[in-house]
């Protein structure tokens, strides 16, 4: 369900982010998701958590 291709799920967490999680917490809580796993994966292509935003950037 969480693409796998970077650029693919950058647009996917900001969009979760933006429409239905107040934090990137919540979204691993409720979907399970590997939070380390992503944070790296896009650190790999120069994206980070701002949490104040609420989305990579």
């Amino acid at each position: 369900m969480i693409p796998e291709d970077p650029v693919m799920l950058l647009s996917f967490m900001n969009m979760k982010l933006r429409d239905f999680y107040p934090s990137l917490d919540a979204f691993c809580d409720d979907c399970g998701a590997d939070k380390e796993g992503i944070v790296e994966k896009l650190k790999g292509i120069d994206y980070i958590y701002d949490g104040e935003r609420n989305q990579f950037v």
